[in-house]
């Protein structure tokens, strides 16, 4: 992915997956088509996150910040 949204979701008293949720939701709402690929950083995803939530791969990269979720569609996606 080299173009997607940041979205910023330091709101530790909510789960990892409903903050992606939302920013998904978000995503879609804006862009008019759904995200395929999330990434965050390690420390944000925490030790249990899985591959895919609601069709949106989820990945993990030191590069991103801390709470932070880029979310976009993933080069070679149809989505």
């Amino acid at each position: 992915m080299n173009v997607g949204m940041l979205w910023l979701d330091d709101n530790r008293t909510h789960a990892v997956l409903d903050r992606i949720g939302q920013a998904a939701a978000y995503y879609t709402k804006k862009y008019g088509r759904p995200p395929t690929l999330c990434m965050m950083n390690p420390a944000t995803a925490g030790g249990d996150l899985p591959s895919k939530h609601a069709g949106v791969v989820l990945r993990t990269s030191p590069g991103v910040l801390r709470e932070h979720f880029w979310i976009g569609v993933e080069e070679g996606s149809a989505g």
